[in-house]
């Protein structure tokens, strides 16, 4: 569980983040929405510790953030995971190098020790094949499921997902939020997603945080979304007509 008190953040006399307190749900996907410049961009960097609120904390299962020591703060970050909105995949590196690298860098685990954990995380993100291709060489969809499986592949206990379907088409985005779903409930992992992306709100959104101008404004289920009468949350998630007609007939039941 990652627990967020009141954090504020400002760059200059803008001030970003005001005042907001939330808890993401270990072993449910947490997802946080809202429009350019709501912050949750700076959110989502604040709880990886790129950014440093003025106020407020930001705890992991007890451990109080600005409270560590250095030490403890490169022990905590062992403990992350994290895809990157272009997957930020090793150009010159094999798939099965792009995804032992953390292993390789951060663990003692021997040769055969990172293949064989290489090989378990490739399968589990169905990928049997692609362990000696370039990602040049792979789709944009298997680009995704390689920077989960690196994401994954130190065992995280927390997970953090930039845009992960950014630049994908309806169906492989289908498969990338159930993928990260299966995995968030099968290694009960703490899993935070910056999204913008409406299907994937409707598809797992188990626990939604909706910003609005740095301001925590709304939080619920994918469910509740369709009973609120919070206007802003309903004019963001029901800016199209699809989903207008959807929520409609939900309400009809």
């Amino acid at each position: 569980m990652i627990e967020v008190k009141n954090v504020e953040k400002s760059f200059g006399n803008s001030k970003v983040l005001k005042g907001i307190s939330t808890i993401f749900e270990t072993g449910k996907t947490n997802l946080i929405i809202g429009q350019s410049g709501s912050g949750k961009t700076v959110l989502l960097k604040s709880l990886l510790g790129i950014h440093t609120p003025e106020k407020g904390s930001i705890s992991f299962d007890g451990r109080i953030y600005s409270s560590l020591s250095a030490d403890e703060k490169r022990e905590l970050r062992t403990e992350i995971g994290m895809v990157f909105q272009g997957s930020a995949l090793f150009d010159s590196m094999t798939v099965a190098e792009n995804v032992g690298f953390p292993l390789k860098m951060f663990t003692t685990k021997t040769k055969a020790e990172i293949q064989e954990r290489v090989n378990f995380v490739l399968n589990r993100v169905n990928l049997v094949d692609a362990h000696n291709k370039l990602p040049s060489e792979i789709s944009g969809g298997m680009q995704k499921r390689v920077a989960i499986a690196r994401a994954i592949v130190n065992n995280p206990k927390y997970l953090f997902c930039d845009e992960p379907n950014s630049g994908l088409d309806p169906k492989t985005s289908i498969v990338i939020d159930n993928l990260i779903k299966e995995i968030t409930e099968e290694y009960n992992i703490t899993t935070v997603i910056n999204s913008h992306d409406m299907n994937s709100v409707m598809e797992i959104g188990e626990n939604i945080v909706f910003l609005k101008d740095g301001l925590k404004a709304w939080q619920g289920t994918k469910d509740d979304i369709f009973h609120t009468d919070n206007q802003a949350v309903v004019d963001f998630v029901y800016s199209s007509n699809l989903f207008k007609k959807v929520r409609e007939a939900y309400l009809k039941g």
